[in-house]
Parts: structure tokens; C-alpha cells; sequence
């Protein structure tokens, strides 16, 4: 027992970090309390609480008997834009998703072309077979390889230009 009073002041040391750092008014005037900073655009009046390391917000300096409006210009001008500053989770993750689909896209293009070159390889290999003057077999029906004759060598002939043609560009 005689180590209870030396962990009861462990425990309530261990506790102090938990504590709520920041006290400020929202917009409904609600007073808030939180271990993170109020919102950007809260005003430095509405802070009533912060940790002994925050900095606070810009100080402006305006000579004596300068209007208060002329106070709060200043004070808005200095203050950081938050869209400007740095963009939301939802901006954040709309970027992402454009540059995924920007990837994709790109990696489509890319197949597709790797695509186009082997179907114009395949057809000018294909045209080179047709005019090189070796007999074309070709199998029919039946099953049965059969020669191709001056009329359907020319239309394979035809085709075959047509398909590099349109593969080949």
C-alpha cells in the first residue's frame, strides 16, 4: 500500500495529455472543446482556449485612433483562404479519382495500340503469303483443304490489302 499514492499521481499525470486542449464558439455560438484545432475561419475571438504551444493568429498594428473596421479588413486580408491553402478530403479524392481514370485511359490507349501493331503485322504477313505465288489452301465445308482459285485468290487478295489498309495507319 505504501506505492498507492505514487500510482494514483502516475495515473493522473498519464491522464493530463487526454485532456481537451482547445475551447472555442462555432457559428452558433455552441462552445466546442477538442485535442485538434477549431475549424480555419474560426475568428480569434472565439478561441477561448488553446494549448500553451499554438501560435496564435497574425497581429496587425494600426495607429492610434485607426477605425475599428479598418481593424478587421486588415485582420481578413492577413488571414490564410482555406480553399487556397490546402484542398479538402472531397477535392482530394475527386483529384485521385481523375488521375486514376487519366491512368486508365492511358493504359487503354496503350493496349490498344500494342493491338493495332499485331493486327497490321498479322495482316501484312498475311498479303505477303497471298502474293508470294505459292498455291493458298484453304479448308472448306467438309473439312477437305482445297486450292483457291484466280477469282478467290484475288478477293483473300483484296481483303487482305483492305486490312492493312485500315490496321496499318
Amino acid at each position: 500500500m505504501r506505492h498507492a499514492p505514487f500510482l494514483l499521481l502516475l495515473a493522473l499525470l498519464a491522464a493530463l495529455p487526454a485532456q481537451a486542449q482547445w475551447k472555442w464558439r462555432d457559428a452558433n455560438g455552441v462552445t466546442q472543446y477538442s485535442d485538434l484545432p477549431p475549424p480555419q475561419g474560426t475568428p480569434e475571438k472565439d478561441i477561448l482556449q488553446r494549448p500553451a504551444n499554438a501560435k496564435r493568429g497574425p497581429v496587425t498594428l494600426l495607429p492610434v485612433g485607426a477605425a475599428a473596421s479598418a481593424a478587421a479588413a486588415a485582420a481578413s486580408a492577413a488571414a490564410p483562404k482555406p480553399a487556397a491553402s490546402r484542398p479538402d478530403a472531397a477535392e482530394q479524392k475527386r483529384q485521385e479519382e481523375e488521375r486514376q481514370a487519366r491512368l486508365k485511359d492511358e493504359q487503354e490507349k496503350q493496349r490498344m495500340a500494342e493491338q493495332r501493331r499485331e493486327n497490321c503485322s498479322r495482316a501484312q504477313e498475311n498479303l505477303r503469303s497471298l502474293q508470294s505465288g505459292t498455291r493458298i489452301t484453304k479448308v472448306n465445308e467438309q473439312g477437305q483443304r482445297v486450292f483457291l482459285d484466280e477469282t478467290q485468290l484475288a478477293g483473300e487478295t483484296a481483303r487482305a490489302r483492305q486490312l492493312v489498309a485500315s490496321e496499318c495507319r
